[in-house]
């Protein structure tokens, strides 16, 4: 049998695909979480053979969750579930080189044949999501412009991001001014929105 953990937030989403996994002859659905910080926990306590993960997840989203179950349980591998919405998380699950990468509107059947796939070693990427990932910008943003940039899409004002990365204020205005430069933006609230739709931030 195939033991394995579904990560999904949507809790009648999660009960389907428990549901529905647990139809397969050779599939056994030992867990099901709601958060991406209740992953590793439950995975170390049941001691999956895949771990099905959505890449939206709230407290640690999913690509993250997925890094830190490589880290502490390297048996478990990882099917990453999603939306095309984010070709920045897209990019990153596959500098992760998570086993399995599928869209969440994926037949039942496909979800399962990429779970034995994985549980067998291999690797299971949907073409779809390997075009997205492929097509994916990569951030035009240096570290210290994404953090500043992120700081500030939390509510964080300029004075406030200077005292906690140690830096002064007008360092923190030119940050948030290259970044928006570089984006095309016409304003601070203009970049923060077009750094997030592109899951750069």
């Amino acid at each position: 049998m195939i033991r394995v953990l579904i990560a999904e937030d949507m809790h009648i989403l999660r009960e389907a695909l428990a549901e529905l996994l647990s139809l397969e002859p050779d599939i056994e659905v030992v867990a099901g979480v709601a958060a991406g910080t209740e992953i590793v926990p439950a995975a170390l306590e049941e001691r999956p053979d895949v771990a099905v993960i959505d890449i939206d997840l709230p407290g640690m989203d999913g690509v993250s969750a997925a890094a830190e179950l490589g880290r502490e349980l390297p048996s478990c591998r990882v099917v990453l579930l999603t939306a095309l919405t984010k070709p920045g998380a897209l990019r990153r699950a596959f500098g992760l080189r998570a086993a399995g990468f599928v869209p969440k509107d994926i037949p039942p059947a496909e979800l399962a044949a990429a779970i034995r796939t994985v549980a067998g070693g291999g690797r299971a990427v949907h073409p779809s999501l390997a075009l997205a990932a492929m097509e994916a910008r990569e951030s035009p943003l240096s570290q210290r412009e994404t953090e500043v940039l992120r700081m500030s899409a939390t509510g964080a004002q300029p004075v406030e991001i200077a005292e906690r990365l140690f830096l002064t204020y007008g360092t923190v205005r030119n940050y948030l001014a290259s970044a928006a430069t570089k984006l095309g933006a016409r304003n601070r609230v203009d970049a923060i929105r077009i750094a997030s739709e592109a899951d750069w931030i």
